[in-house]
């Protein structure tokens, strides 16, 4: 895409590479802030900077966040014993949008996918099976999507806690196999977390 301006080539370029956003795309949102106040385009350059140098991931499930620990774990009302296991931060977006689970998140960062090169060790296991052997959790809930990637990293993390007295479950397959947790509509995300099955269960349906 030949441009008269170099300047607006590179912002082109740059903004072209997010997801979903194609050259044609990324054009007419640069030529959107060149029409707008400096100081617009210059609030949303510094809300972008401030978001990529101070966020942070909440030591205890890995969500983002302002604080070391975010608000859900953080907040006295959520019920500390019942964790409900997402792929990503989207995911839990998706899941407090529905307003009817009260209990906390293990963002785990994935899934386990040998094809694209993740293993167990470049998510957050460890760190939820420490939390899983200090005997305050009561409840495990797998959220995570309904794919080949999405059991296998069920399947894992059920075999290292198995041996611990805790509840395992599934969201029930209100979710269509293969649908991603953030595409889903609220009221169906919600009733899969509502109606969750044993997690035994939920393996010998595949």
């Amino acid at each position: 895409m030949e441009m008269s301006s170099k300047l607006l080539e590179r912002a082109v370029a740059e903004i072209s590479q997010l997801p979903g956003i194609g050259k044609r795309t990324a054009l007419r949102l640069a030529l959107h802030l060149l029409k707008q106040p400096v100081d617009q385009t210059q609030l949303l350059a510094g809300a972008l900077l401030k978001m990529r140098e101070e966020i942070q991931f909440c030591k205890k499930c890995h969500n983002i966040s302002d604080v070391e620990i975010c608000e859900i774990c953080a907040n006295g009302t959520r019920d500390q014993s019942i964790i409900c296991v997402v792929e990503d931060i989207r995911d839990v977006m998706a899941i407090e949008n529905t307003n009817l689970f009260k209990g906390i998140y293990h963002v785990l960062g994935g899934k386990i996918s040998p094809m694209d090169g993740v293993g167990p060790s470049q998510l957050n296991i460890t760190t939820l099976v420490e939390k899983v052997r200090t005997g305050i959790v009561k409840e495990l809930i797998f959220a995570l999507s309904s794919t080949m990637e999405g059991d296998t990293t069920n399947f894992y993390i059920y075999k290292q806690i198995k041996d611990q007295n805790i509840i395992t479950s599934a969201i029930a397959r209100g979710i269509a196999v293969g649908d991603e947790l953030e595409f889903a509509d609220e009221v169906t995300l919600g009733r899969s977390i509502l109606h969750r099955v044993p997690f035994e269960s939920s393996m010998k349906n595949h």
